[in-house]
């Protein structure tokens, strides 16, 4: 219901439009001329009534919907959670005492700049070995793909208040572009690496049996470091991981040494704790053992430069690529939802490609 009051006051009158609709908070507005005030209690009913009316953008602020966010299950339930409350965090300091209503695309793509044009931690140029030079390396920015990240977190913050709280008429992130995504990294260990890398790791047993696991299934860190003895099927011979990246269950194969190792695991494990790399005692709160500093130490002695522990997966599904194994394949042993994800191994396959075009020559005769 809209009604109108007429006010006079020393510097003339002015007419105060009020509307209440049962389900939505009070809205008011004051205006110089009468017509005004109908059209603007007029469109507000209207848009009230037809659920198209977002006066809450009026009243809540981002650290409000920030928070509401981070504790719904859209956030919560995600692999990548802690990933996402950092992200999430970072836009706070950005908007948080800010009306969601001055959240505008212009205001957006300012901050994404912003933050595209931060220094990060890490050093733009390696290492020399000189304690002067090293100490006035330049810091590196953000890439286009680590920018997208925080803006896709923005957007799934905006989208919720927009669907699930309807505090939003539109999620301003829509109209904002993103920065172009590299074609991915492809970097997989050689034929002189890989035995280098193995054994500077065997006397490491942990970090031995998480590395033969990367190499062999070709799953993620946290996939492989957070794996539970319930997940092992000895007699099938596969590892089904639960909780990966993109939400799906998939299986992965358990073979050669790998599956060795586990068994004699199996025989010793600690019955009150089904986690198959516990953390230290000292790290009682962590997730999974830590084992950052081991794998830095065989990196060095085995002297691999520039290799990360998730290029153990690109290699595993660089291994399969030349050794003939469709894309196709690849994608579901190492769970990507899509066939660009993969796309990137294509150049290692030309082998079985051109066995393929053998076979379809020698079929059609020609």
């Amino acid at each position: 219901m809209a009604t109108i009051e007429k006010r006079k006051t020393s510097e003339g009158t002015t007419y105060r439009a009020k509307v209440r609709v049962k389900g939505f908070a009070p809205e008011s507005a004051s205006f110089e001329r009468l017509t005004d005030a109908r059209e603007w209690a007029s469109k507000t009913e209207t848009a009230m009534r037809a659920g198209l009316h977002f006066g809450e953008s009026k009243r809540h602020t981002f650290g409000e919907l920030a928070d509401k966010y981070l504790a719904s299950k859209d956030a919560t339930e995600l692999e990548s959670f802690d990933q996402r409350k950092r992200h999430i965090e970072y836009w706070r300091k950005v908007f948080g005492p800010d009306l969601l209503k001055t959240i505008s695309p212009a205001r957006i793509i300012k901050e994404r700049d912003k933050l595209r044009d931060e220094q990060t931690s890490r050093f733009a140029t390696p290492a020399t070995g000189a304690p002067d030079l090293d100490a006035k390396r330049p810091r590196s920015k953000r890439t286009g793909p680590s920018v997208n990240r925080y803006q896709a977190a923005l957007s799934k913050c905006l989208a919720y208040g927009k669907k699930e709280l309807q505090w939003l008429e539109k999620n301003p992130c829509e109209s904002v572009g993103k920065s172009s995504e590299n074609t991915g990294r492809v970097r997989f260990l050689s034929d002189d690496e890989r035995p280098r890398l193995l054994d500077a790791c065997r006397p490491h047993a942990d970090l031995y049996l998480a590395v033969l696991l990367a190499l062999t299934t070709g799953a993620r860190q946290a996939e492989i470091m957070t794996l539970r003895w319930g997940q092992i099927d000895f007699k099938r011979k596969v590892i089904t991981l639960n909780k990966t990246k993109n939400g799906e269950t998939r299986s992965i194969p358990l073979v050669g040494e790998a599956f060795t190792l586990l068994q004699e695991r199996g025989k010793v494990r600690n019955l009150k704790d089904d986690r198959l790399f516990p953390p230290k005692a000292k790290a009682k709160k962590a997730e999974c053992l830590d084992l950052r500093q081991p794998w830095e130490k065989a990196l060095k002695a085995a002297g691999i430069a520039d290799f990360h522990w998730h290029d153990l997966r690109h290699t595993a599904a660089s291994y399969l690529a030349m050794s003939g194994v469709s894309l196709v394949e690849i994608s579901k042993i190492l769970g990507h939802r899509t066939m660009q994800m993969v796309s990137r191994y294509s150049h290692l396959s030309d082998g079985h490609i051109v066995a393929t075009g053998e076979k379809l020559a020698a079929r059609l005769g020609i």
